[in-house]
């Protein structure tokens, strides 16, 4: 048998479980963690905490980043916001390999040029199923459309010029984008998330959006994930 060649995959945490999930929940750099080692891949993770004040890395000297989901939005003034904006750029300018998921997915676009805001579509919740671009070569042919977690307000608006859209829904349109260049790809949803969590989640925005979209998007749980196509694409990004 031929070795699984290994690479270091720098984690940026950008986020918390939500506090009343935490003794329910791991963090998110755990769950990405579970997602990536289920396919074998030789990945070693290693987390930066920016929210403790984790200095960020050189990127020209990761192998790999992956930015985590969070609560903020990348027009909240927060001392981290900034010097990760200048690292998605030297990342990008470097050649380093990056995925953005949800807030990294905005985070990414933000920095290179896009424009992400708060949408007036309101909450995203539950499991919205999404359009995959034909032929598009990070994923598997025959592929139509995949089924994923999601909860988000804000979005990617317009993405930045050298991003071509690869998943998108007419809740999301721009909720999948791989970069020119091919060494960033981002997508709205959570693969990493399994369906106990989601659903929490879904409760936890009890009082904060009506109770109609709160049964849409627990009913919408009830369709087949398809996290494990997302992430298997992602691993396979990461590790080529």
């Amino acid at each position: 048998m031929f070795a699984v060649p290994s690479m270091t995959l720098t984690i940026i945490e950008t986020g918390l479980v939500p506090e009343p999930l935490r003794g329910r929940f791991r963090p998110y750099p755990e769950m990405f963690s579970t997602m990536l080692a289920r396919h074998g891949n030789g990945i070693t993770p290693q987390f930066v905490p920016v929210l403790e004040g984790a200095p960020l890395p050189d990127p020209a000297k990761l192998d790999a980043v992956l930015i985590t989901g969070s609560p903020a939005g990348v027009y909240d003034p927060l001392p981290w916001m900034e010097p990760l904006r200048d690292f998605i750029r030297r990342a990008h300018e470097s050649g380093t390999k990056m995925v953005g998921i949800c807030f990294g997915h905005q985070i990414i676009a933000d920095a290179l040029g896009g424009d992400v805001r708060k949408s007036e579509k309101g909450w995203g919740l539950g499991r919205h199923v999404y359009e995959v671009v034909p032929n598009h070569p990070n994923f598997v042919p025959g592929v139509e459309n995949l089924a994923i977690a999601c909860s988000h307000q804000d979005q990617v608006i317009t993405p930045p010029p050298m991003a071509k859209v690869i998943l998108h829904n007419a809740f999301a349109p721009n909720a999948g984008l791989a970069y020119a260049g091919g060494n960033i790809l981002s997508f709205q949803p959570h693969p990493e998330f399994e369906d106990d969590y989601s659903r929490a989640l879904i409760d936890l925005r009890r009082g904060k959006v009506s109770e109609d979209i709160i049964e849409a998007a627990h009913d919408s749980m009830k369709t087949r994930s398809d996290s494990a196509i997302l992430s298997r694409v992602i691993s396979r990004f990461l590790s080529s």
